[in-house]
């Protein structure tokens, strides 16, 4: 029986695309204008090519991605101008950030049938700063514990810790909880890692190249439709 449900932030309460976009577009361009001495083909696929290697070992720092591809062109960028980099990319992305639509009206409907929690992954900055979750004030109180993974000695997600993390604190076992979340090896892979039950979300409003995978858990295009949570779990 499920008795709790346990979310993603980024992409499955709030929607942070057309940030992320911009915020890449003028990454690239600054990064690309520091270096000079590059074409701008070889900059994007060296750029690109580090940005998914990263992001396969769960590592969002973008001063990590910065400085990696400037090393790569035989650059090495002082600290100063990483941390300037970072603080901007983030800007945008925070201020392009909005809860979907349907977001507070389901939650509101789900707090008195379900317990509800959060694991999300730190954004990667360092020093370590507050998640973007503040940004959305009507949030956090909707939940009983919210897991920043990647912090504080706990690996990001898709490792299973975090996940366990927040079912030991919550006093749940992992069948007695269901996961959403937008990614499929982030979220869907990592819960099932942790022994919980996954409903992919791949909302409707986004537009993304979702991977090409045989989806053997519920996918949904809405949040609406976790209103029907136990139909979509049997």
């Amino acid at each position: 029986m499920i008795r709790a449900l346990l979310f993603d932030f980024g992409q499955t309460l709030v929607d942070s695309a057309e940030g992320f976009r911009a915020a890449e577009k003028e990454a690239e361009r600054a990064v690309f204008e520091f270096l000079g001495d590059v074409s701008w083909e070889d900059f994007l696929d060296a750029y690109r090519r580090l940005r998914k290697e990263l992001h396969g070992r769960s590592n969002f720092s973008r001063q990590d991605l910065f400085r990696g591809v400037c090393q790569s062109a035989g650059r090495e960028p002082e600290t100063e101008r990483l941390v300037q980099w970072e603080n901007r990319y983030w800007e945008r992305v925070r201020a392009a950030t909005r809860l979907f639509p349907e977001t507070l009206a389901v939650l509101s409907a789900l707090r008195p049938k379900y317990r509800l929690g959060m694991i999300t992954n730190t954004q990667g900055q360092r020093p370590s700063v507050m998640h973007r979750l503040r940004e959305v004030p009507a949030l956090p109180d909707f939940f009983e514990v919210i897991v920043v993974a990647g912090e504080a000695g706990v690996p990001p997600k898709p490792d299973p810790l975090p996940f366990r993390a927040c079912l030991e604190r919550m006093g749940l076992r992992p069948e007695e909880a269901a996961y959403v979340g937008d990614d499929w090896r982030i979220d869907v892979l990592g819960a099932r890692g942790a022994g919980m039950r996954a409903i992919w979300l791949r909302h409707e409003s986004v537009r993304r190249n979702w991977p090409d995978v045989d989806a053997d858990a519920p996918v949904i295009t809405r949040l609406d439709a976790l209103l029907s949570v136990d139909r979509l779990l049997k």
